[in-house]
């Protein structure tokens, strides 16, 4: 029998390594195709996307990692928050610096909020992992 959770650990390690090529990819557009088309601001928006996408593939890496050792409520949140933080931090600046919508950033704070979360839920597994069922 496949345990589920090994399952979900795949997806997560899964999800880090494409999301991994794909801030490779988006920061070699900005600095090759993009630097003489967008705006020294639209530029550093683009450049704050790829960072904060390389910090959050790795935690996400690391839980995918930890959950396949050890089933976990904590860990499973923390890396769908890691994973939804991705989608709206690093997708709606990456949007905001090829649209120049402003109305995008709007959603860049609820994808910071998901990378809190992740973070904290990340903290409370190390906490509280020795206590069980976290």
């Amino acid at each position: 029998m496949y345990d589920i959770t090994i399952m979900k650990a795949q997806f997560y390690m899964a999800m880090a390594a494409i999301s991994g090529a794909l801030a490779v990819s988006m920061g070699a557009f900005a600095t090759h195709g993009l630097k003489d088309i967008l705006s020294p601001k639209l530029m550093a928006v683009m450049q704050t996307g790829v960072q904060y996408q390389f910090y959050h593939t790795f935690a996400l890496l690391l839980v995918g990692i930890l959950l396949r050792q050890q089933a976990s409520r904590l860990l499973s949140l923390s890396a769908a928050a890691f994973l939804i933080g991705l989608f709206l931090f690093c997708g709606s600046l990456y949007l905001l610096a090829f649209s120049g919508a402003h109305w995008l950033g709007i959603v860049t704070p609820l994808g910071g909020l998901a990378f809190i979360v992740g973070w904290l839920s990340l903290a409370g597994f190390f906490l509280f992992k020795d206590r069980g069922d976290v």
